[in-house]
């Protein structure tokens, strides 16, 4: 991995939108799957369109081997925070997109790897896809009118996620220092609050931020430039080094050089990476440090 190349304590801030473990696509399949249907399609998928494109696995499961999915994402997100701990510098932020279903098992995961959680910021999206199946209409095609009455208004799956957490976490610095004497020898440490007003709008745990014009469709998980700017701008100052170790689509890489920091972007999908340089030299900037780990 390119990630065991770098040097310890050398990275000002990891900004990084890490797979949820929750079968958005074959990348996010992450735990041994015994289900030959899952990520299938039906002529009722299709029908739907993309919103429904792909099966997933009900919250139930399919097998006893499907209670185990929260601990095997558990077993994959320690498999890479070690190395998040010992690159970063003492005090160093790391921003951290988990899925709201087993975001606990990557608290979990980096705490036991050394992390200190120190907050949750919420991503409020102007817009997202409501999935919730409503029961009466299941009642309905059985012939069932009965039932499909007595549940009217109720539905299966989950309310409209407007909102998705961002985890901050923090690599401690040495006990018996400050962070004010951390910052001088470190330089990071603390949060930077007016810059992060300046690209957020306010300085409360929360952004509201969406796609700017073209900007969406290079990625099925692809986050804004305005949402990456506001976690960069919050974490570090001018000339920092940002990492992201799942660059995707390059989202982290457009933000950090926009506002000034040196960036290091790595990606084991070769398409998906090439989408990233393509996206950076139509932006006329440089992708020097992008690579399959």
């Amino acid at each position: 991995m390119l990630l065991r190349d770098l040097p310890s304590d050398s990275i000002d801030l990891i900004a990084s939108d890490i797979p949820y473990g929750i079968g958005a696509d074959d990348w996010d399949v992450l735990h041994r799957n015994t289900n030959s249907a899952y990520l299938g399609a039906s002529p009722a998928q299709a029908k739907a369109g993309a919103v429904f494109k792909r099966r997933g696995k009900p919250l139930n499961g399919w097998s006893e081997a499907d209670r185990r999915i929260p601990h095997e994402y558990y077993d994959w997100c320690r498999g890479w925070t070690c190395e998040w701990f010992r690159v970063l510098k003492p005090g160093a932020s790391a921003f951290v997109f988990a899925g709201r279903r087993l975001q606990h098992r990557c608290v979990s995961a980096l705490e036991d790897s050394g992390f200190t959680f120190k907050d949750m910021i919420g991503w409020v999206r102007p817009r997202a896809v409501h999935r919730a199946q409503r029961v009466s209409v299941v009642f309905e095609r059985r012939g069932d009118l009965s039932h499909a009455r007595e549940w009217e208004g109720w539905r299966v799956g989950n309310l409209r996620p407007t909102f998705e957490p961002i985890l901050w976490f923090v690599k401690p610095y040495p006990i018996g220092t400050t962070i004010a004497d951390n910052l001088l020898e470190h330089t990071v440490g603390g949060f930077n609050q007016d810059e992060y007003i300046t690209v957020s709008g306010q300085a409360d745990n929360y952004i509201t931020a969406g796609f700017g014009p073209k900007e969406g469709g290079l990625h099925s998980a692809q986050k804004p430039v305005k949402l990456m700017e506001a976690l960069i701008a919050l974490g570090s100052r001018q000339g920092h080094i940002v990492l992201d170790p799942f660059t995707g689509s390059g989202s982290t890489l457009v933000a950090a050089q926009g506002l000034g920091r040196q960036f290091i972007g790595i990606e084991l999908d070769p398409a998906v990476a090439e989408k990233a340089r393509a996206r950076m030299a139509h932006d006329q900037l440089r992708l020097d440090d992008i690579g399959r780990s």
